[in-house]
């Protein structure tokens, strides 16, 4: 049924294709490996011009103000700031050694990175420009969330497949809990009482008790998919009222979208080639899909459910993020 569902929404691409575009109130980050960050206006698909980054740029985030943009350029062994409005750089951050993911906390004070290369967490002192203290954890950690209340980090390491659950202000490690094969990303709901943590290869959705680091329950993809393509689960988001969360699926080319109130897979969306990272736009009327190996951009209308366009960037896009313009 998933499929009959994602091939009529493929199909409507053409059939609204001179529909009254929506207005233009984003600009979408879109990390390229191959060395750059483009952008994208977020209701036309039209290029706005690339920031010239450290090399092989992967994990991005704003700062809760909306107003700076984190770059992580993973070979460049810094994480980079960037002016949202005049797209300057402001700062350059070393990170420790190849950072992959990392997370803002709610006050914006610090980054928590994931240091693949080096197996361990490293929190950075956005004030100081220093790393406070390291955590070590499992073999190439990448997936790293932040509680809410920024208390409470949960990061993954995709060699030992375990979930590691450390303490904020002290950088403790209180818990490592094993999960499924390749975890790649951490998402805290539910105003942090729950966190849900993806994995890539067996694509599959642990969702714990943040208090207990306890699994509760999983949501396993592969029930509701029959596929040819791998049945993966990468990076996550949620809309603000958290009543519906979108999962990048990787080599199955494609997002989901599960109803969090039930555990099921609503619909789901095709995009390009190893679609690894997405986000949403600033009013949640979008939402969009990085996809490597194709090279491309995917544009998704989420109020009626239908892929606007698709966007040919090149290169190797690895991630997605929107800012107000």
């Amino acid at each position: 049924m998933l499929r009959r569902i994602a091939v009529a929404a493929a199909l409507s691409v053409s059939l609204n294709c001179c529909a009254r575009p929506q207005p233009s109130t984003d600009t979408v980050f879109v990390s390229n490996e191959a060395g750059y960050v483009s952008m994208v206006d977020g209701a036309s698909g039209h290029a706005e011009g690339q920031l010239a980054t450290g090399a092989r740029p992967r994990g991005m985030a704003l700062s809760p103000d909306g107003r700076i943009l984190y770059v992580a350029a993973s070979d460049a062994n810094h994480i980079e700031a960037w002016d949202v409005s005049s797209h300057r750089r402001l700062a350059l951050y070393n990170s420790g050694a190849d950072p992959e993911r990392f997370a803002v906390s709610p006050d914006g004070s610090t980054l928590t990175i994931a240091n693949e290369d080096h197996s361990a967490v490293s929190f950075l002192d956005l004030k100081s420009g220093r790393i406070t203290h390291e955590v070590p954890v499992g073999p190439e950690p990448e997936g790293v969330g932040v509680s809410p209340n920024g208390k409470l980090v949960v990061a993954t390491s995709e060699v030992a497949n375990l979930a590691h659950f450390i303490d904020a202000s002290t950088g403790k490690l209180l818990d490592s809990v094993p999960v499924g094969s390749r975890p790649r990303f951490a998402l805290f709901l539910n105003h942090g009482k729950t966190v849900w943590v993806s994995s890539e290869q067996r694509g599959t959705i642990s969702i714990f008790d943040a208090a207990s680091h306890r699994i509760v329950r999983t949501i396993d993809l592969t029930k509701s998919f029959n596929i040819t393509e791998p049945v993966q689960a990468i990076e996550m988001r949620a809309t603000h009222d958290e009543r519906r969360v979108f999962v990048a699926m990787g080599r199955s080319n494609r997002v989901a979208e599960i109803d969090p109130a039930t555990d099921s897979v609503v619909r789901s969306f095709p995009t390009g080639e190893r679609t690894w990272g997405i986000g949403l736009s600033p009013d949640e009327t979008r939402l969009y899909a990085a996809s490597g190996l194709s090279g491309t951009l995917t544009i998704i209308d989420i109020v009626h459910n239908k892929v606007l366009k698709t966007v040919a960037l090149g290169g190797r896009p690895w991630g997605a993020i929107a800012a107000r313009k």
